[in-house]
């Protein structure tokens, strides 16, 4: 039989339109002789109806983890070029590494070919990658603070923590599945 895994009101993602929308039915289709539906689908508002398999919740991310690390800006040699080769390069020779590991590996690199086309911007977004986890605590606390006392925030600083709250969840949410029992059966009204 079939159980309903979304509920009236409840955002979901619709995985075939690519779009946020909202639960507005929750339609069971009921057959004969059983006391449970056959089937559940849901009315989105987007024109048909959509089974289960179809939408996705957003969920905390697994890989969330408090502590990133210490994320740094490593050089390595570029072993196709000669320091000679490049002397417009910021660092001749060598492209920035971001490590995101304990043991100096893992991480973000750069291809040799894209770094030469934009040395300078590329040192940028290294710079940026590697300060990100000190970013994010930063909006985290940010939005705990505000949290705590919010009438007693300013409506600036109120506003800055709402925009970091949007970002951090662009980071930490991810979309899943509903599970598979999230609300109960639907029992048929006595009539």
């Amino acid at each position: 039989m079939a159980r309903a895994q979304f509920q009236k009101g409840q955002k979901v993602w619709v995985e075939c339109v690519g779009a946020w929308a909202q639960i507005e039915k929750v339609q069971p289709v009921w057959a004969k002789g059983f006391e449970e539906p056959v089937k559940v689908t849901y009315d989105v508002g987007l024109g048909r109806e959509f089974q289960a398999n179809e939408l996705m919740l957003p969920a905390e991310d697994e890989a969330n983890c408090g502590d990133m690390g210490d994320w740094r800006l490593l050089r390595a040699r570029n072993k196709w070029q000669q320091a000679e080769d490049v002397p417009h390069h910021p660092f001749p020779g060598t492209y920035p590494v971001v490590v995101t590991d304990p043991a100096d590996w893992g991480g973000w690199r750069v291809p040799g070919a894209e770094y030469d086309r934009d040395p300078e911007r590329i040192e940028y977004q290294a710079r940026l990658i590697a300060a990100a986890p000190k970013l994010m605590q930063l909006a985290q606390t940010l939005v705990e603070a505000v949290a705590e006392s919010p009438d007693d925030a300013p409506p600036e600083t109120l506003n800055l923590a709402r925009q970091a709250r949007d970002i951090l969840k662009t980071v930490t949410e991810v979309l899943a599945p509903a599970p598979e029992a999230c609300v109960p059966a639907f029992r048929r009204a006595a009539a």
